[in-house]
């Protein structure tokens, strides 16, 4: 009968999102868009290390995309959380560099998930998260690819 009055699992997610991951993301993906061409090899560098570190480890054979994006936005999520903890000083950049790109790699796999279907905004953040992610994985398996020959 109230159901409203339900705790919705998806708004206190994307509310704990906005909380410990917008700001940082859309930091980096802000510093991204400003950067010349050296520095945005570094963002990719940054942003495939911590899409890397996130990575489900894929012994279940029924695990599906889904699952998997779920379970590795929650890792990046996690690293944010510890971070923050960490207190790390606001003038290390390289530190806020890296937490940031967690909070862009979490906000990108909750968008793989559809984690923010009834949030546009954070779909948008999302979308563009989902995008700087691909060109860094793409970018640093092309160097990888260059190096090995």
């Amino acid at each position: 009968m109230f159901s409203w009055f339900k705790p919705n699992k998806q708004r206190a997610m994307i509310r704990e999102d906005r909380k410990h991951l917008e700001a940082r993301a859309r930091r980096l993906l802000k510093g991204y868009l400003s950067a010349d061409e050296l520095k945005k090899r570094r963002y990719y560098e940054v942003v495939a290390g911590a899409a890397a570190g996130c990575q489900p480890d894929v012994t279940d054979p029924k695990s599906v995309g889904l699952q998997l994006a779920q379970v590795a936005a929650e890792a990046a999520f996690k690293v944010v959380r510890k971070r923050e903890r960490q207190a790390i000083d606001e003038n290390d950049q390289v530190g806020s560099l890296i937490t940031d790109a967690y909070a862009t790699v979490a906000i990108a796999h909750r968008r793989a998930s559809a984690a923010y279907t009834g949030d546009e905004e954070m779909k948008k953040l999302g979308t563009a998260a989902v995008h700087l992610l691909t060109i860094a994985t793409s970018y640093m398996a092309a160097q990888a690819g260059v190096a090995q020959k």
